[in-house]
């Protein structure tokens, strides 16, 4: 393009400008066309109700050996389905199954997978209605039901 107008009567034409080449910036075209909310299972919310359908191993990435404790959660609002981790020593044994959790976002670069767990994008931070780091560390107990 050219010289940018500097003009007493040109600040049309330099918003004009403007609005058109921020199309070139992803992450404006990204915002603008809600284009996270549409594969997003969250839908853009940061946390999100589920319910535990099974429980599952994954095998840590190289160079790393251990096998991480997930979850696989149907989430209330939508009916998809996730795998969100259990952070914490021995926090899988207080999920069970048809238990409802919170999932909420693990916190890797950009929404992406954190650390050596593949696939997994979020993490449990409550299982029916007890923060699980709680649970975790012997302050509560967990209830029955809701």
């Amino acid at each position: 393009m050219g010289k940018k107008s500097r003009g007493l009567f040109n600040g049309k034409k330099i918003r004009d400008r403007r609005a058109k080449d921020r199309w070139h910036n992803k992450w404006y075209v990204k915002r603008a066309l809600k284009l996270k909310e549409l594969v997003d299972p969250l839908e853009g919310s940061p946390m999100a109700r589920g319910i535990v359908l099974e429980k599952r191993q994954l095998e840590a990435k190289q160079p790393n050996s251990a096998m991480r404790k997930a979850v696989r959660v149907q989430l209330t609002k939508n009916g998809k389905q996730v795998t969100a981790f259990c952070p914490g020593n021995k926090a899988i044994t207080f999920i069970n199954e048809h238990d409802e959790v919170l999932v909420a976002g693990m916190g890797g670069h950009m929404g992406k997978t954190m650390g050596d767990i593949p696939q997994v994008k979020w993490k449990v931070i409550a299982v029916n209605g007890q923060p699980l780091e709680l649970l975790v560390r012997g302050r509560i107990e967990k209830t029955v039901g809701r």
